[in-house]
């Protein structure tokens, strides 16, 4: 089987314990890219907070973001596909995390709003090398329609949440996690397997030469698309039973040598 395309998760995947691209990966990488394979990035995180790891490996393709919410280009920022959770929908949400004192956070044209700049914010914003823009009060009135809705707080309370969630609003919004301490809602209809299988059509690359790569519940849909779907070898449990393949962690180079294996023979 050719790989001809590799989609890849950032965080606990691409990236070691420090947030960085060991030399290996990279280098690994940067030679299947030039040996013909298509390399992005398909990430829960925003475009902006993904786009510096994408300059730094040489992609030219258009980035996953948002768990497939958002794909954009890298050269020029144009927006193939885009998703938003519709204003009525998050207008509900914003209504009934503040009603419960939930933590909550919006993105909006690539920007992420907060009430105030608290602990969780800062943190979010600290990792994610963003800035975090505090609307106070305002930040509860949906008036466009937010890419993605994020929480944040202990799993017991996500846990929770969760649950209402899923009860309310089951059939308008997908859930996912790509930490312990987050819960991330798009769309309904997004998730990374739809967004690569956007991505591999618009590419005229099939189901079977896509290669997927991931960790957290959020790589799922997309390791079970993918011709290849790779788990890291610290991937969630259910990620891992339904890989094709487990590589080693990704402290330990395992997007190399995947790649290795299976794109570069």
């Amino acid at each position: 089987m050719t790989i001809k395309l590799i989609a890849i998760d950032l965080d606990d995947t691409l990236l070691d314990n420090r947030q960085q691209l060991s030399p290996r990966t990279l280098a690994v990488l940067q030679q299947a890219m030039r040996n013909g394979v298509a390399v992005t990035i398909a990430t829960g995180r925003m475009f902006q907070s993904a786009l510096p790891f994408a300059a730094e490996l040489g992609i030219t393709l258009p980035l996953i973001t948002y768990n497939g919410a958002l794909i954009r280009q890298v050269d020029n920022g144009e927006t193939i596909f885009h998703r938003p959770i519709e204003p009525e929908l998050a207008q509900e949400l914003a209504d009934l995390f503040r009603q419960r004192n939930w933590y909550l956070q919006k993105y909006v044209d690539d920007r992420l709003y907060v009430a105030e700049l608290d602990e969780n914010a800062r943190f979010y914003a600290d990792y994610a090398k963003v800035e975090a823009i505090p609307l106070g009060d305002s930040f509860f009135r949906m008036s466009e329609a937010p890419t993605k809705m994020l929480s944040m707080g202990e799993p017991t309370e996500l846990a929770a949440i969760s649950a209402e969630l899923n009860e309310r609003y089951s059939g308008r919004l997908y859930l996912a996690s790509s930490k312990k301490r987050y819960l991330e809602m798009v769309d309904a209809r997004v998730n990374k397997g739809q967004a690569l299988d956007f991505l591999a059509g618009r590419l005229g690359i099939s189901q079977s030469e896509v290669m997927a790569i991931g960790d957290s519940m959020n790589d799922l849909d997309m390791i079970q698309y993918a011709g290849i779907g790779v788990a890291m070898g610290n991937a969630n449990p259910t990620v891992r039973a339904a890989a094709d393949f487990v590589t080693l962690g990704n402290a330990e180079d395992g997007v190399a040598a995947a790649v290795e294996k299976f794109a570069l023979g």
